[in-house]
């Protein structure tokens, strides 16, 4: 008690505490005294699996009332509804967020080695991010910080983004430098202090391997062998048993994940052979590995001759690192593949009078010093008013639900070095030609420069990806960026004859093919060809786009 009513009295940010635990972003609660008896109520694992939400109450004295919040904690707290805390001992608190998303790894110390310090952590800047890395830092260990300073920029698996800094304060360790990569969302990232004078007392500092603060003293909540049952789940997650094809009876069966299996016959190994260290016996990917560093060069002399082969030919490659914009397309669009029933519509539109428009505007442009209109810009337009006339493909798909969308935001393919972005165009049903036109320069611009922010790219309700105009491809399709329920694919314009009633009414006209991939689970066939019939409306007669 000594110690807590020490800190308060010395501590400008918890004399005020009673502003600190309403914060709108972020709420601090810390438990400093054995006198408040913390209950848990209900713990909740959430897609990250080294954290888990805990609904819980304190008891506080003089009050009847519990006192409820929601934290967010290590995993290697305990969790048995039975057992007995005093205070927050043994826990590794981390945060205390709304439902918006979490931002930053916080905590204050109360150990008797540490003064009182801050954990900051790597926060999650959007809704796919799961991991990320440090492009750089902008400040450097003993340098003062305020709230609103950029700390670092932080390469996400859409942009680098500015980290900015939420407390005052003074930067006293830095434990990921320039460069980190594929640091998970609330890893510890840097540590900052109150008073200049403490920096030096973290120079030593380390993070426990769970990435929350400095290990408690009771070794039974955090103790190896916990960890190791937490973590083995989250590598390997395939069914929890497998059947052993060659098993002759129930007794014989071996336990094994398919993974291991797979392993296991392309070296040539026996499952009965290992000893697994799984769930109940169970064969991991990991026995196999610990097996083929325990028989060293025998397993290389064993290996498949198909294993052998490329390296015999010596084939002259290089490697090339998958960028975080990469791997975050890569398992959505595998994703999205596996999970939704695509169905493709495809129609021709003539494109005579839309280029028609297109110039007569440019010329317009041209003479007040604006800049030149794309045929995409165009088709943008007419794909929104489209998805306006029929809403039905202006939705997603949830378990529970079809949501049908207001705004019509169209996201926008953009293909740059890094890999593919997707920048947004919000409300494009409602703004003009030439506004569209400068969004789509301005965001793709970005998009090169790897600078695109959250709000550049989040929100989108519907995409068009342009193969045609920039590349030449006729037609295409296109893979779903969910939760979307359609994506449109443009293939170039060409030259087609039309038949006339004699041998010399011949005419020529410009088509374009487009392609509609449909989630048919919300967009049924019918559905879908209303939608391109009203799109080919509006392309062969773009004056009524601007009615």
């Amino acid at each position: 008690m000594t110690y807590a009513s020490h800190l308060f009295s010395h501590s400008r940010k918890l004399k005020s505490a009673t502003n600190l635990l309403h914060h709108d972003s972020i709420l601090l609660v810390r438990c400093l005294t054995n006198d408040i008896r913390p209950s848990i109520e209900k713990v909740d694992v959430g897609r990250h699996p080294d954290i888990v939400k805990v609904h819980r109450h304190f008891f506080v004295p003089g009050r009847r009332e519990k006192t409820p919040f929601v934290g967010i904690f290590k995993r290697t707290i305990s969790t048995e509804p039975t057992r007995k805390l005093n205070g927050l001992t043994g826990l590794a608190f981390t945060q205390v967020v709304p439902a918006s998303q979490l931002h930053h790894t916080r905590g204050f110390s109360a150990d008797s080695g540490l003064p009182p310090h801050q954990e900051i952590g790597m926060p999650s800047l959007s809704p796919t991010m799961t991991e990320g890395n440090i492009a750089r830092w902008l400040k450097k260990e003993g340098d003062k910080v305020t709230p609103g300073e950029v700390l670092c920029e932080v390469e996400t698996d859409k942009a680098t983004v500015e980290m900015e800094c939420m407390e005052e304060g003074y930067i006293a360790k830095i434990i990921h430098g320039d460069g980190a990569k594929e640091l998970k969302v609330g890893e510890i990232i840097a540590i900052t202090v109150e008073d200049e004078e403490d920096i030096p007392k973290f120079k030593d500092y380390k993070p426990s391997s769970s990435g929350g603060p400095a290990p408690a003293k009771e070794p039974s909540v955090s103790s190896p062998p916990e960890k190791e049952a937490v973590k083995e789940p989250v590598s390997s997650p395939e069914p929890t048993f497998s059947r052993a094809s060659d098993a002759s009876s129930p007794s014989d069966r071996v336990f094994s994940s398919p993974l291991a299996r797979k392993l296991a016959e392309e070296h040539n190994i026996s499952l009965s052979s290992i000893k697994g260290t799984g769930p109940d016996g169970r064969i991991v990917k990991a026995d196999i590995e610990d097996y083929l560093a325990s028989r060293g060069k025998d397993v290389a002399a064993t290996a498949p001759k198909a294993k052998a082969a490329p390296a015999a030919a010596s084939l002259d490659y290089v490697n090339i690192p998958h960028t975080q914009i990469r791997k975050v397309t890569a398992s959505r669009l595998l994703m999205s593949k596996q999970t939704i029933p695509h169905y493709y519509l495809t129609v021709d539109t003539c494109v005579d009078k839309l280029m028609e428009l297109r110039n007569q505007l440019n010329s317009l442009q041209e003479a007040s010093g604006g800049k030149r209109l794309s045929i995409n810009d165009l088709v943008i337009k007419a794909a929104a008013l489209a998805l306006r006339r029929v809403p039905q493909c202006n939705s997603s798909w949830t378990d529970d639900y079809i949501r049908q969308y207001n705004n019509v935001n169209i996201n926008v393919a953009v293909q740059t070095d890094n890999g593919l972005y997707v920048p947004v165009i919000r409300d494009a049903d409602k703004k003009g030609l030439s506004k569209i036109s400068e969004e789509v320069k301005l965001l793709a611009q970005k998009a090169r420069e790897n600078s695109l922010k959250p709000e550049d790219y989040e929100g989108g309700t519907f995409t068009v990806s342009n193969l045609g105009g920039p590349f030449g491809i006729k037609q295409f399709c296109a893979i779903i960026n969910p939760p979307q329920s359609g994506i449109l694919a443009v293939g170039s314009a060409e030259k087609r004859v039309i038949p006339g009633v004699g041998p010399d009414q011949n005419k020529f006209a410009s088509f374009m093919s487009v392609t509609l991939s449909c989630d048919h689970r919300v967009i049924d066939g019918a559905i879908g060809a209303e939608w391109l019939k009203a799109f080919k409306g509006y392309v062969e007669n773009p004056e009524s786009m601007l009615l």
